[in-house]
């Protein structure tokens, strides 16, 4: 009897959903959920100094953030498990392989000048607490309003380009403070306008960044300029919007 009325209890929670629709959704989040491990293997890969699996490991990551939004809609994981949050179990993982991960790459490769390592770490970690908090992260065609800490993308560029560790911390410090503007970035899976192009430069983005990661230091000329290139788009797309005002 106690059996039967729980399960009839699991039942009305998940709205009548079948056991089928929710192990697919607990599938989903599982899927959410490998990020954690990516994340604690870059971890690992950083203790080992071996930033090629560092940013093969945030890559990974990467991919699995950028399409399990799309499983979840189509998995209705929501209405078939209403009592786990889907977008705070996103952000805790998003917080370690964004923000955590490349702060302790940063200090631990010594891509920061000399004693500036625990500063400009310290510096990723509270600015990206206020993106993660912000209830107005994003615009209503859901461009991220002010830089979205995405400081895993920021490491790989700052370690493939071999910048003075100077101007290392120019940039964060830029781009920490760009954290509290209304500056729009752009989204390339949800944002509408252009979708399919977005994707497709993204893509392009992701393949030529992985190969000069492969091939470091060596930058192969080719490779280079789609990469560089892909990046020129980004930046304008991002640009174009923040002129474009509110919304």
């Amino acid at each position: 009897m106690e059996s039967d009325r729980a399960a009839m209890d699991m039942e009305r929670q998940s709205g009548g959903y079948g056991i089928t629709h929710r192990l697919s959704a607990w599938a989903v989040h599982i899927f959410t959920g490998s990020g954690v491990v990516l994340g604690l293997l870059a971890l690992l890969a950083i203790v080992e100094g071996n930033p090629r699996m560092v940013f093969l490991w945030l890559g990974i990551a990467l991919v699995v953030d950028g399409v399990d939004g799309t499983f979840a809609r189509r998995a209705k994981v929501k209405d078939v498990l209403p009592a786990i949050d889907g977008s705070a179990l996103d952000l805790v993982i998003d917080y370690m392989t964004y923000v955590v991960v490349p702060a302790v790459f940063l200090y631990w490769f010594g891509l920061l000048p000399p004693h500036m390592g625990l500063v400009g770490a310290g510096w990723i970690l509270l600015t990206s607490l206020y993106c993660f908090a912000n209830t107005g992260m994003k615009s209503s065609d859901n461009y991220f309003v002010g830089f979205p800490a995405i400081w895993n993308v920021v490491a790989l560029y700052l370690w493939l380009l071999d910048l003075d560790p100077w101007f290392n911390v120019a940039v964060i410090a830029v781009l920490g403070l760009l954290t509290f503007t209304p500056v729009k970035f752009l989204h390339p899976f949800r944002v509408r306008t252009l979708m399919t192009l977005n994707i497709v430069v993204v893509s392009a983005w992701l393949v030529s960044g992985a190969w000069l990661v492969v091939t470091y230091p060596e930058r192969p000329g080719l490779v280079f300029g789609v990469w560089l290139a892909t990046s020129a788009y980004y930046a304008v797309m991002c640009l174009w919007r923040t002129v474009r005002g509110p919304g």
